[in-house]
């Protein structure tokens, strides 16, 4: 009787050692980004599909939420992994040493383009980054002149740009606790922003000042949030083709007959114009792994190799057909090393 009196000791112990998980869940628990969700959801299955282990569980909280999860502490009640469309931020590698989360491992999965599109019912839109911070930035430029900021003032897009529509400015998009959200804001709005010399001179002389007005999205209507759902804002924008929805590459490349994305600078939101870099609104997808997790819930190691796996994340893994830009090679390698080795996180800024 002595192993399983050991067994629920450990299923109801509080850690007293941060660094070691209890060895009482037999699934790997998954939380973050709704832009990583399909594809971790894809390796997931196949994993449960080839293996042994049960399938992970996922649950897709944004890459913000995931991250406060993960960040929590080491234990069966915490998460394993967590995804994000974005950087894990120093602040939140500190909330996490304190809370006892001191070694994590980080692995890039491949690059992802951010789209604004609308329903196939309307026209394909071609729009600048200037044009999308003057539609949807707090204070803009005085459109009368001179270098200084209004309230934004702007409600049809034929406002913006002569060339846009003559329609409402409706912008349906992700939460402030979605990575899709900041890479948004930081590649698209502030992309724009910094087109007015004046608030790019902002940068050197009131860096907190500039921030705000770069990153700030207006709160009148114009932009709606629409949650961490990016098929809810398919939907909405097939009832609305007025409308446009802010959302993962992903998503776009499964909606074809449904929504088409805006040219953005001259440049159509392709999976080769993201791949080579040319189209302005990409970034790079991540998840973070609980090191003191591993070997104590079953099958993380496992699940990683699936992840890092060529037939998954290569040129032609079964993420591409999801819609996931790979990597380079070089970048490939260096990450399936990191995850060999188990590579501590270092972040030399943020």
């Amino acid at each position: 009787m002595r192993k399983p009196l050991i067994a629920a000791a450990l299923a109801g112990a509080v850690l007293s050692v941060p660094t070691v998980a209890q060895a009482a869940r037999d699934y790997i628990s998954i939380v973050g980004s709704s832009t990583v969700y399909p594809f971790a959801t894809v390796v997931a299955e196949q994993f449960g599909k080839t293996t042994r282990f049960k399938t992970p569980k996922i649950e897709s909280t944004g890459s913000g939420g995931g991250l406060k999860l993960f960040c929590q502490g080491v234990g069966i009640k915490h998460p394993d992994i967590t995804n994000a469309s974005r950087r894990i931020k120093k602040s939140e590698v500190d909330k996490c040493a304190k809370n006892g989360v001191t070694e994590i491992l980080e692995v890039k999965i491949g690059y992802d383009g951010i789209v604004v599109a609308n329903s196939k019912k309307g026209p394909q839109l071609k729009m600048t980054r200037k044009d999308l911070f003057l539609a949807l930035a707090k204070e803009v430029p005085d459109p009368k002149g001179g270098e200084q900021l209004v309230e934004n003032p702007y409600k049809r897009w034929k406002q913006v740009n002569a060339s846009l529509p003559d329609v409402k400015i409706e912008v349906l998009g992700p939460p402030p606790t979605s990575g899709t959200r900041d890479a948004f804001v930081e590649l698209a709005l502030e992309g724009g922003c910094k087109k007015f010399g004046f608030i790019k001179a902002m940068k050197k002389s009131d860096k907190k000042g500039y921030k705000t007005v770069c990153h700030t999205i207006r709160e009148d209507g114009a932009y709606v949030e629409a949650g961490e759902n990016d098929n809810l804002i398919v939907q909405k924008l097939e009832a609305n083709p007025n409308a446009l929805g802010v959302f993962g590459f992903s998503f776009l490349d499964q909606n074809t007959d449904k929504v088409q994305g805006s040219v953005v600078d001259n440049v159509a939101p392709t999976f080769d114009n993201i791949a080579d870099g040319l189209y302005p609104i990409s970034r790079p997808l991540y998840f973070y792994v609980k090191k003191a997790h591993i070997g104590n819930v079953p099958g993380i190691k496992e699940f990683l190799a699936e992840f890092a796996s060529e037939k998954a994340w290569g040129p032609d893994g079964y993420l591409t057909d999801k819609g996931l830009i790979p990597m380079p090679d070089a970048e490939r390698k260096k990450f399936l090393a990191d995850i060999k080795k188990l590579t501590n996180l270092k972040l030399a800024s943020n």
